[in-house]
């Protein structure tokens, strides 16, 4: 594992881009942080709105079949139009387990079988696949993105898909000169709470959306030994900041559209010292021998163009019940997700839905929030809501966005979640810890749409063949 990491940092090196890395740099001005955003390389296109032609089957090959890539060859299975042709892991073993998921659900097996620590280059220089579907730890995300889109790939990565803002930069400046799409698979996007809330703010129930929240609380003791090679720990310990940070602020960036009609402007980041992490890593590594770098919370708070919002916290120490925290407070209404889901509407906005005594200083009753929640569930759940909860994956969700995927690709039309998603999502990673590297100094942020936030006009899951 080391050595593959090692490898992957030098194809990144060379391959991931033309410009140099000081082009994706930063300067202090006037006690802010402001990073570069370098024009558009000659022969680049944006990515905005970008459809593919049609493709009959999306023959797909799956790189990384551990803890979190052992399930996409059986999601895939239920997905028509939807086919698992090959299969890469440094395990034998877990490439063995996949094939057999795949025949126990019906499928064919896949053609090709990739192992060893060059089996993921050999599958993406495949002839026969269209789309590479990435589950492998972090520090390779975007070495091997990229390196699929050089060779005509799709790629469907994993969160977060990008380190750095020189790996955010190499996934668009890739993607735009390749003309391949690059979707960070951010599943909780795709939950039932979080898809029907969407489609409410989207109808104006809320009113004007003026604030969002959105993190990753984890207590993450009964996993750290099952990331292969310790790489997770290995993160955390040596990184500041939020390092995880797409979860919390996918969902609610869309609620806000973000490069679809507003953009994410300026952020400041804070975080506490690491007592329960240096506790863990003394545990782990032995008391003194390593200083872990991560604070035990981390919080950003976000400002927008147009004035929204965003508070995004993460804490993976901590013995914390799970949350994500997931808000939206708007002018007319609130939605909150944990610890236990909640709507508090004055119902102004509300059409052809009647509802006694509504006032926004309390939740509504459980009847209540369940009869709006089922009125506006979002059509892209209620058309796959019964196969989504029987195939599962973090309740559905998972696979609701698998189906999305192929989908899109299928119909030809633009993905739920585009390249400008993937790095402005993962963009936090590097941004918080520089923020907090000076002593939580503000942070302008770059603008992977280079300009063009607001050309598209809102956030639409495409449905249908599109003229």
């Amino acid at each position: 594992m080391k050595r593959l990491l090692i490898f992957a940092a030098v194809i990144l090196c060379a391959c991931a881009c033309d410009n140099t890395k000081s082009d994706y740099g930063y300067k202090i001005k006037k006690d802010r942080i402001v990073y570069n955003t370098p024009p558009r390389p000659a022969g680049q296109q944006s990515m905005l709105g970008f459809a593919c032609d049609p493709i009959d089957t999306v023959r797909i090959g799956v790189i990384g079949l551990g803890d979190r890539g052992k399930d996409v060859p059986k999601r895939m299975a239920y997905i028509e139009h939807a086919s698992v042709v090959a299969l890469c892991d440094l395990m034998p073993e877990r490439i063995a387990r996949a094939q057999r998921s795949l025949v126990k659900r019906g499928a064919p097996k896949a053609i090709h079988e990739f192992t060893g620590e060059e089996g993921w280059k050999q599958l993406c220089e495949l002839d026969d696949i269209d789309l590479v579907y990435l589950a492998v730890p972090w520090q390779m995300h975007t070495t091997m993105a990229v390196y699929a889109m050089e060779h005509g790939k799709h790629v469907a990565v994993e969160v977060p898909a990008a380190n750095s803002i020189e790996e955010c930069w190499a996934l668009v400046n890739t993607s735009e000169r390749t003309r391949r799409h690059c979707m960070m698979l951010e599943n909780c996007c795709y939950d039932f709470f979080e898809l029907t809330c969407l489609n409410m703010a989207q109808q104006g129930i809320f009113g004007d959306v003026v604030h969002v929240e959105g993190s990753y609380h984890h207590n993450l003791d009964p996993w750290w030994d099952k990331y292969q090679g310790d790489w997770r720990m290995t993160y955390n310990k040596d990184h500041h900041g939020d390092v995880y940070p797409t979860h919390g602020i996918g969902p609610v960036c869309q609620v806000l559209n973000i490069h679809r009609g507003d953009k994410m402007d300026m952020l400041v980041s804070m975080d506490t010292d690491a007592f329960a992490g240096q506790a863990k890593a003394d545990s782990r590594y032995g008391e003194g021998k390593v200083k872990y770098e991560n604070g035990d919370l981390t919080a950003t708070l976000i400002r927008t163009r147009k004035g929204k919002t965003i508070l995004v916290e993460h804490d993976v120490v901590t013995p914390r019940p799970y949350n994500r925290m997931y808000q939206i407070v708007g002018t007319k209404g609130y939605a909150n997700k944990y610890p236990t889901p909640g709507l508090a509407l004055d119902g102004g906005m509300l059409q052809d839905v009647d509802y006694d005594n509504l006032e926004a200083e309390k939740y509504m009753s459980e009847a209540q929030r369940d009869s709006l929640l089922a009125a506006y569930k979002h059509p892209i759940a209620k058309d796959i809501e019964a196969m989504a909860r029987k195939v599962g994956g973090h309740g559905g969700m998972d696979f609701i966005m698998d189906y999305r995927l192929i989908y899109c690709l299928h119909n030809g039309l633009p993905l739920d979640e585009d390249v400008y998603d993937a790095a402005e999502w993962s963009s936090l990673v590097e941004l918080t810890e520089v923020s907090i590297k000076h002593g939580s100094m503000p942070v302008v942020m770059p603008d992977f749409t280079r300009g063009e936030w607001d050309r598209l006009d809102g956030l639409k899951l495409a449905v249908g063949k599109q003229e």
